[in-house]
C-alpha cells in the first residue's frame, strides 16, 4: 500500500516508461499534443528563460544542428515557462526552426521532473532545470537528460539518436 507522501509525489519520468502527455501553446499560437507527434523521435529539451545567455546558447546549438536531427526523423521541441509572445521574440530574433511551447505554470515541467530546487551562487529557489527528454516513436522515453550543461549537449543528444 501507499503512502499519502509517495501517491502526492510525482516520480521522476525515466527511459523506458511512456512519456507524460501534455498539450501546450506554441509560438505559432497553435494547441500541441504530444501526441500529435506519435511515429517521429521527439527531442523535448527544457530550459529557464528566452534570451538569457544559456538558453540562447542552446537553442542556437539546436538550431545549427536542424538538419541532422531531421535526417534522424526527430522534431525538436523548445519549452519554457515564458509566454507565447515572448516565445514569438525569441523565435525570430534567432531565427529557430523549430516549434517553442509556453508552459507558464511550469506543470509541463513538473511532470517530467524538469522542476525543482536550484541552486545559483548559494541561493536556492525553485525553477526550471534544464533537461532534455529524448521520446520514441511510440511514446516512451528513450533518453533523458538532466542538469544540462549547454556546452556540447546537442551533440550529445544527437550521438545517442539511432542513424
Amino acid at each position: 500500500m501507499m503512502s499519502t507522501s509517495e501517491a502526492t509525489s510525482s516520480p521522476l519520468a525515466t527511459v523506458g516508461q511512456p512519456a507524460p502527455e501534455f498539450e501546450l501553446q506554441g509560438d505559432d499560437g497553435a494547441t500541441h499534443r504530444l501526441r500529435d507527434f506519435r511515429g517521429r523521435t521527439v527531442v523535448l529539451y527544457f530550459y529557464p528563460k528566452d534570451n538569457t545567455p544559456g538558453c540562447t546558447q542552446e537553442s542556437c546549438d539546436f538550431r545549427d544542428q536542424q538538419a541532422a536531427y531531421t535526417q534522424r526523423n526527430a522534431v525538436i521541441i523548445g519549452i519554457s515557462p515564458d509566454s507565447v509572445a515572448s516565445h514569438q521574440k525569441f523565435k525570430s530574433k534567432f531565427e529557430l526552426p523549430f516549434l517553442l511551447l509556453a508552459d507558464p505554470g511550469a506543470a509541463v515541467a513538473q511532470k517530467f521532473g524538469a522542476w525543482g530546487e536550484k541552486n545559483m551562487y548559494g541561493k536556492k529557489s525553485m525553477g526550471l532545470i534544464r533537461s532534455t527528454f529524448v521520446i520514441g516513436g511510440d511514446g516512451r522515453l528513450t533518453a533523458v537528460y538532466r542538469q544540462v550543461k549547454v556546452a556540447g549537449h546537442v551533440q550529445k543528444v544527437l550521438g545517442g539518436l539511432a542513424g
